[in-house]
């Protein structure tokens, strides 16, 4: 056990470890798993069989990856040439089985950056330079294309296929294999391939502690948007007037005032 393992963590003999990774207090990592170079696992971390995890990479608290899968791996960007990048990962994710996480490039931030409080289910991608806020699912091979940003609370369901550069707003929630090539914005739900705007989120905001009267104003913010004919521009606009009452609606503005591809219509 070198000095960088944590005397209470528990590393199987089967594992091979690289001498400089990092492993913290209460780790686990199983059998025939490899940790590489420039790792660093926090504390709690549980780090099951079989799975690979590259560096430079830095992962939070009580982070637990399943088997099979990859994470931190290089980019297959052809203009990565193996500058030094890095995934940056919160506390107490899950990672499910098969999952493939791409560290960044320097034609961008350098960083894949995940949050916490993420569950990644079996055979997700997420790719290079992708932001992930907290408390996101990602469904069964879900997938996101490199610089990818998705809000917290966001939901993607299986197999749904995220197009380089598109932002998923907050509490947005997308269906079953949608096509999603354009901006989402906060609390707007969409389904289909190529990927249509359908209502707000209104489930999902119920669960989270929503009002009545906020879920209520977000749907005529909702309808607004998309009801009214009016370009982005007028409907900022307009739902800045509807923040002074209901501030939950300042997170659809800045969807629409941030939205570099347009939104999903």
């Amino acid at each position: 056990m070198t000095d960088n393992i944590h005397p209470s963590a528990q590393v199987d003999p089967r594992a091979i470890v690289d001498p400089s990774a990092v492993i913290g207090a209460n780790c686990r990592v199983g059998p025939w798993t490899i940790i590489g170079a420039g790792v660093e696992l926090g504390e709690g971390c549980d780090i099951r069989s079989h799975v690979v995890v590259k560096g430079p990479s830095r992962f939070g608290r009580n982070n637990t990856i399943y088997q099979f899968s990859t994470v931190g791996e290089d980019t297959p960007d052809l203009k990565y040439q193996g500058e030094p990048t890095q995934l940056l990962v919160g506390d107490n994710n899950i990672i499910r089985e098969g999952v493939t996480i791409h560290r960044g490039t320097v034609q961008d931030q350098g960083k894949t950056i995940i949050g916490s409080h993420n569950l990644i289910m079996a055979y997700a991608h997420i790719g290079h330079d992708s932001v992930i806020g907290d408390h996101c699912i990602l469904v069964n091979n879900a997938s996101l294309a490199g610089h990818v940003t998705v809000g917290d609370w966001a939901i993607l369901s299986g197999y749904a296929l995220v197009h380089q550069y598109c932002a998923i707003g907050a509490h947005s929630f997308a269906g079953f294999g949608c096509g999603i090539s354009k901006d989402v914005p906060a609390y707007v739900t969409v389904s289909g391939s190529p990927a249509e705007a359908k209502t707000i989120n209104a489930e999902g905001l119920k669960r989270r502690g929503f009002s009545s009267d906020a879920i209520a104003a977000i749907r005529r913010a909702y309808k607004l948007i998309y009801r009214q004919g009016l370009t982005s521009e007028e409907a900022i606009l307009r739902l800045q007037e509807m923040v002074v009452d209901t501030p939950e609606v300042q997170l659809l503005v800045d969807s629409l005032s941030q939205s570099k591809r347009g939104i999903v219509r």
